[in-house]
């Protein structure tokens, strides 16, 4: 592994250049240690800095890990996200079976907090209405990929198994429509990248200058008023979102009216 020290590109980059490359051609697996930073730099023939600017960059992307005290990892968690939200809801309005078996959702806590002003924007409320809500976490392998948490309204919980501190054998949507007797109909979601809070910085093991994605989804009844409010945060670097629809067929051309005459 060689840098051009005459090239246009900064050394510390054509260093990341090609660990991406070997990391993709499988020489370090998910998990893997990497040499140390000195021992990279002898290999490079650069300066240690230089070396760990390559790896602070690699972190930030999301294929690098470090572990305090233990040394750098290739990460290899990346999270597919199916269809956005809807992936919850599974086919049929069942249990979807193929996110249960790659993912693992914990339940974090359940209790009364005052709602963040998106969430009380989402239910129409003051900021600091007192909500009850579900946090989660979700895991895969050995990482942390989502920080969430499903948000409703006191009124609507009290005295319903969402107030208990126990998962459910089903998703939560349907637990909720039984408790609180309203179905499910629409949803919107609402994505946008930001910085991580520094809580969401340690518990998804990224630096805290990678970015996060966050999902903001709102259900509706049918009448159009919020059952529910859910968040979910993922790291940007080591997510994708894929959205799969049907693209309509062109519609066909009227027929011309049978009594205008085409020149």
């Amino acid at each position: 592994m060689t840098i051009n020290p005459g090239a246009a590109e900064f050394p510390h980059r054509q260093i990341a250049a090609q660990l991406r490359e070997r990391i993709r051609r499988g020489d370090w697996n998910p998990g893997e240690r990497l040499p140390s930073i000195p021992a990279m730099a002898e290999m490079f023939g650069v300066a240690k800095q230089t070396v760990q600017r390559t790896v602070d960059q690699l972190r930030v992307e999301g294929i690098l890990i470090t572990k305090p005290g233990s040394g750098t990892y290739v990460r290899g968690t990346r999270r597919r996200l199916n269809r956005l939200s809807r992936g919850r809801y599974g086919a049929h309005r069942g249990y979807h079976a193929d996110l249960a078996a790659r993912y693992r959702q914990q339940l974090a806590g359940v209790g009364r907090e005052a709602a963040p002003p998106e969430v009380a924007d989402a239910f129409g409320v003051r900021d600091g209405t007192e909500m009850l809500v579900r946090r989660h976490l979700v895991r895969a392998d050995d990482a942390t990929v989502e920080v969430g948490a499903s948000w409703f309204r006191v009124t609507d919980a009290t005295g319903t198994s969402l107030e208990r501190a126990e998962s459910f054998g089903r998703p939560l949507y349907q637990e909720a429509e039984e408790a609180i007797g309203r179905r499910y109909a629409s949803a919107t979601d609402t994505i946008s990248a930001r910085q991580p809070s520094r809580e969401e910085a340690e518990i998804l093991q990224i630096r805290p200058d990678t970015p996060v994605l966050h999902l903001l989804h709102v259900a509706f009844d049918e009448t159009r008023k919020p059952i529910e409010v859910a968040q979910a945060t993922w790291p940007g670097p080591m997510t994708t979102l894929t959205e799969e629809y049907r693209i309509p067929a062109p519609a066909p051309e009227p027929d011309p009216d049978p009594g205008l005459t085409l020149a």
